[in-house]
């Protein structure tokens, strides 16, 4: 079960993760003559505290709200992020 967890996190992590504006702010770096090594452990550790904290943040959220209210306030929030992008406003 653990290692169904992992591999579905780290699929959908991955392919949300590529071709992204991180991924794309990274390239730049290191084509600007940054260290690649510098930007790499920057940029990996700046991944792995924000996935830390969204467990956090996901772990106590789910004791407040059941999970269906979860997922469909992110549905909300994405949908409107995408209708913000679209207008130009965000």
């Amino acid at each position: 079960m653990m290692f169904k967890a992992f591999l579905t996190t780290f699929t959908l992590i991955f392919l949300a993760e590529l071709g992204d504006k991180t991924q794309l702010a990274t390239m730049l770096l290191v084509s600007q003559g940054e260290s690649a090594k510098a930007v790499f452990f920057g940029a990996a550790s700046a991944l792995v505290l924000s996935s830390f904290i969204g467990v956090i943040a996901g772990s106590w959220l789910i004791k407040i709200f059941p999970p269906n209210v979860l997922q469909n306030g992110a549905g909300i929030a994405f949908i409107g992020i995408g209708i913000l992008l679209l207008l130009g406003k965000f």
